[in-house]
């Protein structure tokens, strides 16, 4: 029998930033839930006991500092962490947290066979968090840490990373960026926040050449972003050969989005999905990251899944 594809999907995220006008907004979480669910994809899909990420797993990538700096900000009741442009509100560490465990519990899930794939429909972002800063949106640097998770937990080698939000994932990026063990590839508009991810970023020391920038102009669209997946990245995952591909799935690349002004369509997202489950054997776990036009995100975030849960091999 075949494997299924697992969502994670706590209710508890859709409480981070409620009632506070802010373009990254709970509607989010129920935005994509309405799109799987008249995708036909909610039956489909297993769902995964949602948990909260435990102190020594966040500090696989965080530093002791920040968490506490990030925890007192919430619990003193900031409107937005001391560290950088990102709102809180009063349950945002909480959130944030469990954001971080769905993940966990998705790799857990992928590795041990137990589902294909996943998709992780979790807020607040992550991917501009740094080692010690909370920024652009993000607490937890969910996908880092999922990925540090993967490779202490479960012993595996080599973490693919593929960033297709149309903000360069800047946190990802310098956790890793000394580390020859992950290979980060992100496309991106540029410029646009956060100002970082040029294409003479490549990595550092041991870890010179494990990453893989795309800056884009603003309009850009199938022809750069899946042309620098198939002639790029296609290339160089074959000779890293990952045990694990993770994605941080920003949907703020889709055409029409209110953040970005990248001109992918549904059906760009479907064959991007495609062509990264060809790595690793289809082993994937997608982690929600950008996307603001509700609509855009709901039919974007559904082809994407749809594609994850009936390609075949």
């Amino acid at each position: 029998m075949e494997k299924p594809t697992a969502l994670v999907a706590d209710p508890i995220c859709r409480e981070h930033l409620a009632g506070v006008p802010h373009p990254e907004r709970p509607e989010r979480f129920d935005a994509v839930l309405e799109g799987l669910r008249c995708a036909g994809l909610l039956d489909r899909l297993i769902r995964l006991e949602p948990r909260a990420a435990t102190e020594e797993e966040l500090l696989l990538c965080h530093t002791p500092q920040y968490l506490r700096i990030a925890k007192h900000d919430v619990q003193t009741g900031y409107a937005s962490l001391s560290t950088g442009d990102t709102d809180i509100t009063h349950n945002s560490w909480d959130v944030a947290v469990c954001a971080a465990g769905g993940v966990l519990n998705a790799v857990d899930a992928v590795v041990s066979g137990q589902a294909r794939n996943a998709f992780c429909l979790v807020r607040p972002p992550g991917h501009h968090a740094t080692a010690g800063r909370g920024m652009g949106f993000c607490l937890l640097n969910n996908i880092a840490i999922a990925a540090r998770y993967a490779q202490r937990w479960h012993g595996l080698s080599r973490i693919l990373i593929v960033d297709w939000d149309v903000h360069h994932g800047n946190g990802t990026q310098e956790i890793f960026y000394c580390d020859p063990s992950v290979l980060f590839f992100s496309t991106h508009q540029w410029p646009l926040y956060p100002g970082t991810g040029r294409a003479d970023e490549t990595g550092d020391g041991d870890g010179k050449g494990a990453t893989m920038n795309f800056p884009f102009p603003a309009g850009s669209g199938r022809a750069e972003i899946l042309g620098a997946v198939e002639e790029a990245l296609m290339p160089a995952a074959a000779r890293f050969r990952p045990d694990l591909v993770m994605i941080s799935a920003g949907f703020d690349s889709r055409v029409g989005d209110l953040l970005g002004r990248f001109t992918l369509t549904d059906e760009d997202f479907a064959d991007l999905t495609r062509a990264v489950m060809s790595l690793a054997g289809g082993r994937v776990v997608s982690v929600l990251e950008g996307g603001y036009n509700l609509s855009g995100l709901a039919s974007a975030a559904a082809a994407h899944v749809t594609a994850l849960s009936t390609h075949k091999f």
